[in-house]
């Protein structure tokens, strides 16, 4: 297996094909399907936990969440259709109970419901049965089944009365029934005539009140399965509902005449303040209840228009599959059939009291349709996909954010991403188009005329890219974007390319069955591989682009190299579609038509074995693996984005050996920067009027509040000095209160005692007479005891008289049953007798039999000790060869010792042998780059030899006819050759002058910048010379305003002397000319250097060459060594391969020597039975 394992870590995308695809866990986190998964989303965090789909499942049908939020059912059809209850508490979506129809064969349950209490489950069957099934699901126990309608008219939904768990809801096209469950059966509650009304969805309200939505637009209300009334769905804000009762015949004529502009009621909603209820496509009207139980339409809520679509009425004319609504009802959140997401905050809209309301996406938006190309880039963490919505995306997979979209007229079929991530290659219907990627926008900047382009690719330099047109491949340039090459051979339609990792070559696989690998440079195949059998889907390099992996139609993943298939996995019931190799070359990943992921151990196994993932719904359409190797992604034909972590089975991320950094540059357009650069300058003048104004607002509120302070501490003081003379007020009273308090105390204490005296006179009395009636009481009592005495004595005596009339009676009855005993006890003794004599009779009979059994065995019993004998002897040889045996293992143990020492000392070598290896490899990997450069110059210069050397053998051919001709001629050559001979010397003392002379010029040029940088510095002084008389000018304008305050004017032109007249004009004239020489001097002193290091420049050019000599010598020598050594390695990998394999079969030996031995135990222990 594969020690490389992928887990889900997130996912774009959402399945409209499942009924109640949408439901809320918690406050935070959202259950939906993608894929073949349920995602639990959480919307703050912006993590997901994966529920996976089972395994031979053909697809989700349904969702359906308990009332208490905990567990959550999926019908999945397949040869069998099921129901799977999960947990969501639990971390991984532990899976409950799977529930199945029992023995009735179905193929998809179209919806389900939960009861109230979470205890019962009802599923909704497909067409022709249509049967509901009512299961304790707990037990997976079906409770009952009932028809509910046949396939003229299909039900939508199902759903449970949230205040009676026996009472169902069933509603379709022509179908509205209620359900009672009672007595083991489903009984039908209600019989309305609605066959001419076709319901989408219903909600119940309270009681047995449910209300229900019909594809022209209406809300019917049902009170005990009876159709009441209607209620208006009119925007008015004030409009109260008509509620009106009217016949069926009136219903069925207006459902007859339907609008095929009405807007159609998909979704409907109950909540604690009413209902909410979806009114054609993008919008949600929320609807209060009122007094009377009426409903009044209060607020509505759109779905926005998109700005980056090109059609503005696709995003508004989605129609709104699924609604659901938080716990705390805080946040209303639903589903599109083009697969979006939105929520709505319901405290939100209450606080800001609108009419009207829009939603928001609740994640990003997701792809609609198939996606067709998937690209990742090396410096941005950012994926680019393109789908048949006519959309491309941008994603960034470390923040899990939509960064750019845009939709387009055409569908776009490819998409290439540069590795810069600032430009991306789109392949639509009718061209291909070179695209910059903005801060805010995609816009083309290039075209080219490449029709339907189905696969497009950027080398890993960015420097090129390869577009498939049919059965060509077209190679252009980024720089010049011109068709460099264009690389036909391919008979069928190419379905995948790739480029090496050095970009030197590129390898295509088509339809025909051929997997093609061409030279970037010159344009030829260097191989080929052609299997007619198969049409092949997808091709890759390996890791080290040593061999080439291809996937088709034949069910086989196929790895070839040197024009040979060199291993193959054998076909499964699956065919691959795409194919992706990790950087560290440990694993393969594999797409399927069925959309579940494998994981392959690389090299690849020659049996089934692999690791499998449940993905998505559909075909994987095509695999990337992210450059740091952190994650993988995979695109379907079910629209969803899927991303992998790449762990190892610790579950640890890998380890790059590439050092990749993320740039942070954007592209921005001229004309955006002017704009905004010119909106920021207006906000920062906005800005700073305002903060004058608030300044100013400041001031003045200072101002009132100093005043406020003012007049208010006013107030305090004088409430302070009146509450003080309250205060000395109202302790005169108090000192007043105490004295008076003193004197009534004094008072109420003499009064006091007197009333305790009198008190104790009159308790003394009541307790004389008390006494008194206490021993009468006693008296009585004394009296009452001597009768009880007497009674009891006179019923003793009664109870003695009864028991001894009951002995005699007992007695006489006991002297009978004696007599009885007596004759019983004869009768047994006689039966005794007669079972003594029967018994006798048996024992003689046994003992004749018991006769005849021992005569039987003692015949045995000989027969076997003869076999015994037999089998002694036997035992003796087997013996003698036992200790021969012991003989040799004791030799192969001597052997296998001596092996192990042996192998020690390899493994030493080895050890050592490979340390040598890594720091060769080292000193390799420094050589080989160099190698790589020379290796290029060496590969030009070939091709320029090659064509020099046919030139050469044309030249030599002429030669050889003018030759014939020129030999009259070669005197006047010879005497040219001589003239020829004196120019070139004079050429060369030409050359030489030249040399002099442009040293001359490069010195006299550096004396030119010295002088200019003079002659700046002078002007420089002189601007500064004119600021000083500009400000002089100006210091003396203000000195003549002071003309008529002589003091302030004496003043003024004493510092305009102090500040401008210089007090030493010697020392500075002297100081310049002491610089100038000083400039002078060093300026010769570094002419005199740069000369000096011309020359060792010159020296270190020769002594570089030579050094470069010898190191290319000392390559080829080391090269030979490495050689030597993979040989030497080579040979010594064999020899451990045969030691393991004796090592082996010494194993297998020792394990068989304990079971002789304990063979040959058993056999003594017969011998001593014997």
């Amino acid at each position: 297996m594969a020690t490389v394992v992928a887990q889900p870590h997130f996912i774009f995308g959402l399945r409209t094909d499942v009924s109640n695809n949408l439901c809320f866990f918690d406050e935070q986190t959202v259950v939906f399907p993608s894929g073949n998964n349920c995602v639990c989303y959480n919307t703050v965090q912006r993590t997901q936990r994966f529920i996976q789909g089972s395994e031979k499942s053909q697809g989700m049908r349904a969702l359906a969440i308990s009332a208490n939020r905990r567990y959550l059912a999926v019908s999945e059809c397949g040869g069998r259709a099921t129901i799977t209850v999960f947990d969501l508490q639990h971390e991984q979506g532990r899976k409950r109970k799977v529930l199945t129809a029992a023995d009735t064969p179905v193929q998809e349950f179209v919806c389900m419901a939960f009861s109230p209490d979470s205890k019962y489950l009802i599923g909704q069957t497909g067409g022709p049965e249509w049967m509901l099934i009512f299961w304790l699901w707990e037990k997976q126990k079906v409770l009952a089944t009932v028809k509910t309608t046949n396939s003229n008219n299909p039900v939508i939904q199902v759903s449970f009365n949230p205040y009676n768990n026996t009472q169902l809801c069933v509603c379709g096209t022509g179908v509205f029934k209620l359900f009672r469950y009672t007595e083991g059966a489903l009984k039908q509650s209600s019989f309305a005539k609605v066959e001419s009304i076709n319901f989408l969805c219903h909600t119940w309200m309270k009681g047995e009140r449910v209300i229900a939505g019909t594809d022209t637009g209406r809300l019917l209300v049902f009170e005990s399965g009876d159709l009441r009334r209607e209620i208006s769905t009119a925007s008015k804000a004030m409009q109260e509902q008509f509620d009106r009762q009217f016949e069926m015949k009136k219903i069925k004529d207006a459902d007859t005449d339907k609008d095929p502009n009405a807007p159609r009621i998909t979704a409907i909603l109950s909540y604690s303040k009413g209902f909410a209820s979806s009114l054609g496509s993008g919008t949600v009207c929320l609807f209060e209840k009122q007094e009377e139980d009426n409903y009044r339409r209060i607020r509505e809520i759109r779905i926005p228009s998109d700005p980056y679509s090109s059609e503005l009425s696709l995003a508004e004319s989605q129609k709104i599959d699924t609604m659901c609504i938080s716990p705390a009802e805080e946040t209303l959140a639903i589903s599109t059939d083009r697969g979006q997401l939105y929520s709505c905050s319901l405290s939100s809209l209450e606080m800001n009291k609108e009419a009207h309301a829009h939603f928001e996406f609740l994640s990003q938006s997701f792809h609609s349709k198939s996606i067709t190309g998937l690209s990742v880039c090396i410096q941005k963490p950012l994926i680019a996909t393109c789908s048949l919505d006519h959309s491309v995306r941008i994603w960034n997979y470390e923040t899990k954010v939509l960064e750019l979209y845009k939709e387009f007229q055409e569908e776009a079929y490819s998409i290439a991403l540069h590795p810069t991530g600032l430009f991306i290659l789109v392949g639509f219907s009718d061209k291909l188009r070179l695209m910059n990627l903005l801060i805010d926008d995609i816009r083309t900047f290039k075209e080219f005329t490449v029709r339907g382009c189905r696969d497009c690719a950027f080398s890993h330099g960015g420097h090129m890219f390869a577009a498939v047109n049919g059965n060509v491949i077209h190679i252009y340039s980024v720089t010049s974007f011109e068709n460099i090459l264009s690389l036909k051979g391919h008979n069928g339609k190419v379905r995948g390319i790739e480029w090496s990792l050095d970009d030197s070559r590129l390898v295509s696989c088509g339809m025909e069955g051929a997997v093609y690998e061409w030279n970037t440079q010159s344009g030829k195949r260097v191989s080929e591989s052609v299997l007619n059998s198969c049409s092949y889907t997808d091709v890759a390099f390996s890791s080290d682009c040593k061999s080439i992996l291809a996937v088709g139609t034949d069910l086989t993943l196929k790895e070839i190299q040197d024009c040979q298939v060199l291993r193959e996995i054998p076909p499964d019931e699956e065919a691959h579609t795409v194919v992706a190799v990790s950087h560290s070359g440990r694993v393969v990943f594999t797409g399927t038509s069925s959309g579940t992921i494998r994981a392959i151990k690389y090299p690849l196994p020659l049996q089934k074995d692999w690791i499998m993932y449940q993905a998505h719904c559909g075909p994987v359409t095509k695999m990337v693996i992210t450059f740091d190797h952190q994650f993988l992604l995979t695109v379907s034909a079910d629209g969803c984005l899927l991303m992998w972590k790449i762990i190892d089975k610790e579950g640890r991320g890998l380890m790059s050996n590439r050092q990749i950094i993320h740039t942070e540059e954007i592209l921005v357009t001229k004309s955006d920067l002017e704009e905004k650069t010119q909106n920021m300058l207006e906000l920062k003048m906005r800005l700073e009027e305002l903060q004058m104004e608030n300044e100013y607002q400041l001031r003045l509120k200072d101002m009132n509040y100093n005043e406020k302070m003012k007049e208010l501490s006013d107030k305090f003081t004088q409430q302070i000095e009146s509450l003080k003379s309250h205060q000395q007020a109202m302790k005169t009273e108090i000192e007043k209160q105490e004295c008076e308090h003193q004197k009534s105390s004094a008072e109420v204490t003499l009064n006091h005692s007197k009333e305790l005296k009198d008190l104790e006179l009159s308790c003394s009395q009541k307790l004389m007479v008390e006494h008194e009636r206490y021993q009468d009481l006693q008296r009585k009592y004394e009296r009452m005891q001597e009768d009880y005495e007497m009674q009891l004595k006179a019923a003793e005596e009664s109870r003695v008289q009864g028991l001894k009339e009951q002995t005699q009676l007992y007695e006489a009855r006991l002297q009978e049953k004696t007599q009885l005993l007596a004759q019983c006890q004869e009768d047994a003794q006689q039966q005794i007798c007669d079972f003594k004599e029967i018994i006798k009779q048996v024992e003689q009979d046994e003992e004749r039999k018991i006769h005849d059994i021992q005569i039987k065995y003692e015949k045995k019993l000989h027969t076997e000790k003869e076999t015994n004998t037999n089998l002694k002897g036997e035992t003796s040889i087997m013996t003698q060869k036992f200790y021969s045996l012991q003989r040799q293992i004791d030799d192969r143990c001597t052997d296998i010792s001596k092996l192990k020492q042996e192998r020690q000392r390899l493994l030493g070598l080895i050890r050592s042998l490979e340390s040598d290896i890594e720091d060769l490899k080292r000193q390799i990997s420094g050589h080989e780059k160099t190698n790589q450069d020379k290796d290029k110059t060496i590969s030009s210069l070939k091709k320029k030899n090659q064509e020099l050397e046919k030139l050469r053998f044309v030249l030599d051919f002429q030669l050889n006819e003018l030759k014939k001709q020129t030999e009259p001629q070669q005197d006047d050559i010879n005497e040219k050759k001589e003239r020829i001979q004196k120019l070139e010397e004079e050429l060369v003392q030409m050359d030489k002058s030249n040399t002099q002379l442009r040293l001359t010029v490069s010195d006299l040029r550096l004396k030119v910048k010295a002088r200019n940088k003079e002659v700046h510095k002078e002007m420089q002084k002189v601007k500064d010379l004119e600021t000083h008389l500009q400000r002089l000018k100006s210091d003396l304008h203000n000195c003549v305003g002071f003309i008529q305050e002589p003091m302030k004017l004496r003043d003024s032109v004493q510092m305009i002397y102090s500040r401008y007249v210089p007090q030493a004009n010697g020392v500075e004239s002297s100081m310049d000319e002491d610089i100038q020489s000083a400039f002078c001097r060093q300026r010769d002193h570094l002419e005199r250097t740069v000369n000096s290091l011309r020359m060792r420049l010159a020296k270190s050019a020769e002594e570089h060459d030579r050094v470069y000599v010898k190191i290319m010598k000392e390559n080829v020598t080391l090269i030979s060594e490495i050689n030597e050594l993979r040989k030497e390695l080579l040979s010594e990998r064999t020899r451990v391969k045969e030691y393991k394999a004796q090592l082996a079969t010494i194993k297998k030996s020792n394990k068989s020597r304990p079971n002789s031995q304990d063979g040959a135990r058993k056999e003594p222990n017969h011998e001593q039975v014997n």
